[in-house]
């Protein structure tokens, strides 16, 4: 069974029900029930035209379920005959879904929620995870986002800002190794970059693809993760870099600055330095500024703090970070950090241990378990 076969056909069928005239919530439902029949059939019994199977077992389950429901008979009179079997036609419908799920009966929050789970592909752990926010919490502004538009008919597309703040969390998820979504984010991008005249649009093309670049040089043998710092440039795909430098210097000259426009400025400086010792934190700290000022997000003031810490000094970066709160996400594995590097050993190598707790992935916390291993084993 291909599961990466079906995840990727998954947004494509959703969006032909939904143009159909399913309401979403119902055709979710339908398109999972096809989804675990596949599962069930196609070992044995393989279709020639996966996507129009697709297509036509979740149709029908879809109109089961409605006549199946007294409340909707009166819609019936409306929906369309079942697609006969066949190929379905090769249109890639992901990017226009993105812009349904943004419908404006949901708030921006919970529109990118609803589609990174039914769209994206990630689980609600994964969102909640990238919100800061508990599961449980997440859990039940999904459930309200789907009993919002349920019944919604999806003629009113969402905005680009809403999109743009889904397809940076499905390239995050994607980036940290998790899910393998970071190329169909670039991918769906580019897109959007090609359809929209936006600064904004082309400073999130440019930020995905100068973090892409490093891909390859991010982790080590066996999966270990690498460091920025410690990573191989030489296996850095400079013809990438290039093209996200041009896209960012072509969106900073409309003079219309975001904060995907920030992030890839911050991104590019990085590219730019020959070694991690000629980075120019200066200018990092002053972009930081620049994006504290669009976001006032937790989470760029505690990466600020880091790039304080190098631009100044480890104890400029503490005094910095000992303005945040605790409870943020790698906040220990960066006090962990500064402390080593205000020569701290002890302390450094409590907090690594601290942090490798608290880590998200079996990589951070491998890596930040080696990392206190070996200061306690220069302690000694």
């Amino acid at each position: 069974m291909d599961e990466l076969l079906l995840r990727s056909l998954t947004p494509s069928v959703l969006a032909v029900l939904v143009r159909r005239g399913a309401d979403f919530a119902a055709a979710e439902d339908a398109v999972q029930d096809a989804l675990v029949e596949a599962v069930r059939v196609w070992p044995g019994d393989a279709p020639r035209d996966p996507k129009g199977w697709l297509v036509t077992v979740a149709w029908r389950r879809f109109l089961d379920a409605t006549r199946a429901d007294a409340s909707r008979r009166r819609r019936e009179d409306r929906l369309d005959e079942e697609p006969a079997p066949g190929p379905a036609p090769a249109v890639d419908d992901t990017l226009q879904l993105y812009f349904l799920c943004a419908h404006p009966s949901l708030t921006p929050s919970s529109a990118v929620a609803l589609t990174l789970r039914a769209v994206g592909g990630l689980t609600t752990r994964q969102i909640a995870r990238a919100y800061l926010v508990p599961e449980a919490t997440m859990a039940q502004r999904i459930s309200r986002a789907k009993r919002t538009v349920s019944g919604v008919r999806f003629d009113r597309p969402g905005d680009v800002s809403t999109v743009l703040r889904v397809l940076y969390l499905v390239f995050n998820e994607g980036y940290s190794g998790d899910v393998d979504l970071a190329a169909e984010a670039i991918r769906l991008t580019r897109q959007l970059a090609a359809a929209i005249n936006h600064p904004e649009v082309a400073g999130l093309l440019a930020l995905m693809l100068l973090h892409h670049a490093r891909r390859a040089s991010r982790t080590g043998p066996g999966g270990s993760l690498v460091p920025l710092a410690e990573q191989d440039r030489g296996r850095w795909d400079t013809g990438m870099i290039a093209e996200g430098v041009g896209i960012l210097q072509a969106a900073l000259a409309r003079d219309r600055l975001g904060e995907f426009q920030a992030q890839a400025a911050v991104a590019a400086l990085h590219a730019d330095a020959p070694t991690a010792e000629e980075t120019d934190w200066v200018q990092i700290v002053e972009w930081y500024d620049e994006l504290a000022g669009l976001t006032d997000s937790p989470v760029v003031r505690l990466n600020r703090a880091v790039a304080v810490g190098e631009a100044d000094g480890p104890r400029a970066g503490l005094a910095e970070l000992a303005a945040l709160s605790d409870s943020l996400p790698r906040h220990t594995a960066v006090a962990a950090y500064l402390h080593e590097r205000a020569g701290d050993l002890p302390t450094a190598a409590r907090l690594y241990a601290e942090a490798a707790h608290k880590a998200p992935t079996l990589a951070e916390r491998d890596h930040l378990t080696r990392q206190a291993a070996r200061l306690n084993a220069n302690l000694r």
